[in-house]
């Protein structure tokens, strides 16, 4: 059948199982939201206030559902608006497709109005990216690119068409939905070296990351674990992979990680690495890192192995199927003086917390906060942050027995992240998502209230209020020498004037009983509504490790 670009388009999108989009109409790609119109009953549009706030949406709505995430902007200001929010999809591997427009074709490289190069601004932050300048390419153009966004190692593919080619005519056939390439498959020699490390080893320390939880690969995790009676680790990434209370996970590793977590990992033997990329964030100094430990890393993407680190064995290729295979081949073990070790370094992550609570004369401390949370969230609420002090303490505090039910900004640290994605996620699940915010992060991108409250969403923003810049004011202080440049904000927003400016519900508290009742009515509420939580400036995420610092350098309470 005969079909212009446009319509190539939204049928190429509904065959490949598309069923929401995110956007933000504009005169280069006026064609496609007409044709938008005509499918509303296939395919639904959720206008947002900013086309960053598209992105994030469209991210969160990935990592939430497993599906590709679907962006729409127009050429120009909308295109760059995206920039952001693909590269936070695309240092987290999160699979999406960004759709942008463009000038026709005649009118390319002559400054033409909002004419930008997107494919080359974008080149260093997609997967892959396509300027389409013939319709007869298009279908098979963004077949291709919803099958690069999830093979592999996902991230987002951007597709730039111009005007003429939306309004062209041709052809189009039917497709099927594609299915990722085929992973490769580990060689049997890769599997026997891992199985003798392992056997080998006395005190095994698994490290998982967000290839693991992007490949809900945590029951594969839990058999290794229990056969050789491994601890596990994550990173922020590798968060909701396996449950928070599962008997041998002890949390988040690194620079704001659990103390028993990352002093485990130092201890350790034998690590095996499975889909982490031993970043800076969870290593400390990597000239100091695991000196004296074998390493196993196991990733999909054969660029991770010995880039941050050099370890004895990488296997590269399917995580799932390499996990499967050691797993079959080994026994099961128990090593007890691993778990006594294990023990004491719980007893003393325990002291150290007592310790900071009996120090703490605040009235709502962050944990205090997270306990209130955890009491009211359901196994699968999502729960989305922005990026601070507020993220760390929601990684430390936040249990979690779902995958894809906790969803951050990790390897870009994108703050005004939070409230885009919360919305892609609410759209994605039809629940009610929880937003974790600090002040300065919330200003960043707080104009998306107005897409939360249009649509309706299920959405409770927690947003936790110290009037600082708090993370970098806590380097200032511990490193700075309280030299407290421009991260004091004393602005003079009222949040809960802003929320029913916007049409959502608001309330202030101050101690926890008040947060726990405002959280109760939140979540049994409908539409979107926000809890402004007011706690000292003061308040440190700890443990920590200070710059260019080791485990061996891990600081566990102030002026220390």
């Amino acid at each position: 059948m005969k079909l212009t670009g446009s319509q190539i388009l939204i049928e190429t999108l509904v065959e490949q199982g598309v069923t929401d989009v995110f956007g933000y109409p504009g005169g280069q790609v006026v064609n496609i939201y007409d044709e938008l119109y005509q499918a509303q009953d296939r395919l639904r549009h959720i206008l947002t206030a900013h086309e960053q706030g598209a992105a994030h949406a469209a991210d969160g709505y990935a990592r939430a559902t497993g599906k590709v995430g679907v962006v729409i902007a127009t050429s120009g200001p909308g295109a760059t608006n995206l920039v952001t929010g693909i590269a936070t999809a695309m240092l987290d591997s999160v699979p999406m497709v960004a759709i942008t427009g463009n000038v026709p074709c005649s009118m390319i490289g002559r400054d033409s109005f909002q004419e930008v190069d997107i494919t080359g601004i974008t080149l260093p932050i997609t997967k892959h990216n396509y300027f389409v300048n013939d319709v007869d390419d298009l279908a098979d153009t963004i077949r291709e690119a919803f099958r690069i966004a999830k093979s592999g190692r996902p991230g987002p593919v951007l597709v730039d068409i111009p005007k003429d080619v939306q309004q062209a005519v041709t052809d189009f056939h039917v497709g099927q939905a594609v299915s990722p390439f085929e992973e490769k498959k580990a060689k049997e020699k890769y599997i026997d070296q891992a199985v003798e490390l392992i056997r080998k080893s006395e005190r095994p320390y698994i490290y998982i990351g967000g290839g693991v939880a992007g490949r809900d690969l945590g029951e594969e995790i839990m058999k290794l674990t229990e056969k050789t009676d491994a601890v596990i680790g994550s990173s922020f990434m590798g968060l909701s992979a396996v449950p928070s209370d599962a008997e041998r996970f002890l949390g988040m590793q690194g620079m704001h990680g659990h103390y028993a977590s990352s002093m485990a990992n130092k201890e350790a033997d034998l690590i095996i690495g499975v889909g982490v990329r031993f970043s800076e964030r969870a290593t400390g100094n990597t000239a100091k890192y695991a000196k004296n430990t074998r390493i196993i890393h196991i990733d999909i993407d054969p660029s991770e192995i010995n880039k941050n680190i050099s370890v004895d064995l990488g296997i590269s290729g399917d995580i799932g199927d390499t996990l499967r295979r050691i797993t079959d081949k080994l026994s099961e073990r128990k090593l007890p003086q691993w778990q006594n070790e294990i023990s004491r370094l719980r007893a003393e992550e325990k002291a150290i917390a007592e310790k900071a609570r009996k120090a703490n004369g605040h009235t709502l401390t962050p944990e205090k906060i997270f306990d209130a949370i955890n009491d009211i969230k359901k196994e699968n609420t999502v729960v989305a942050t922005d990026v601070g002090q507020h993220q760390m303490w929601a990684a430390q505090y936040l249990k979690f027995t779902r995958n894809r039910t906790f969803i951050s900004s990790g390897g870009l640290g994108t703050m005004g992240y939070g409230l885009g994605a919360a919305i892609g996620a609410a759209i994605g699940c039809s629940e009610r998502t929880i937003l974790v915010t600090g002040d300065g992060s919330f200003g960043m991108n707080l104009n998306e209230l107005a897409t939360a409250v249009t649509y309706d969403l299920p959405i409770t923003v927690v947003l936790i209020n110290n009037g600082v810049l708090g993370m970098v004011r806590q380097w200032q202080t511990l490193f700075f020498h309280k030299h407290y440049s421009n991260t004091v904000l004393e602005r003079k927003t009222d949040f809960v004037k802003l929320a029913e400016a916007f049409g959502a519900e608001g309330v202030r508290v101050t101690d926890e009983r008040g947060l726990s009742d405002a959280l109760k009515a939140a979540v049994n509420a409908k539409g979107t509504n926000i809890i402004e939580v007011i706690i000292d400036k003061d308040e440190f995420v700890l443990p920590m490790l200070p710059p260019g610092g080791s485990i061996d350098d891990i600081i566990t309470e102030k002026g220390v």
